[in-house]
């Protein structure tokens, strides 16, 4: 399964880093700031130099080394869970969790912050900006939590017979 699960990495990755490179050199989206492509999604520029919702800024300069060094380390720990990884969703979502942490531990080197980008809206609601890694990661941490009820679900003990049985 770490073959799979690197391949996931892999391509969150590099549709991560690729994804960042056209908006910031193709679209040039740091100069226009905003693009409006569908009634419900724009992409919009946005250095978040924290963590999820631009949480733990108060570091300064330091926070971005800081942030990095932790992710790495997930990362790592991740990889050592991977190679226990008994099925695909598992390994997939692994792969998919470490390869967007990689993604945004480079910005964080590169830039001193991640690159955030696909802003959601609707109804007068809007959704934080994010990053293919961002969404790699929540679907990644959704199908381990899928997988992990399922296996739950298969694991409980099963009643044999029937309900009026023993009455």
């Amino acid at each position: 399964m770490i073959g799979l699960g690197s391949l996931a990495a892999l391509l969150v990755l590099l549709a991560d880093q690729a994804s960042k490179a056209w908006m910031l050199y193709g679209l040039n989206l740091p100069e226009i700031g905003s693009i409006a492509i569908l009634p419900v999604l724009n992409f919009t520029m946005v250095w978040n130099r924290g963590v999820t919702f631009g949480l733990l800024t108060s570091l300064g300069a330091a926070s971005s080394w800081v942030l990095a060094a932790v992710a790495a380390t997930v990362v790592l720990a991740l990889f050592v869970w991977l190679r226990r990884a008994e099925n695909r969703i598992t390994a997939i979502a692994i792969g998919a969790i470490a390869g967007g942490a990689v993604g945004n531990v480079i910005d964080r080197l590169r830039f001193g912050a991640v690159v955030d980008f696909i802003h959601a809206h609707a109804f007068g609601y809007s959704w934080y900006v994010f990053n293919v890694a961002d969404a790699a990661i929540v679907c990644g941490v959704a199908a381990l939590l899928f997988d992990s009820a399922r296996a739950s679900q298969r694991d409980l003990p099963r009643s044999h017979g029937s309900a009026k049985e023993g009455s």
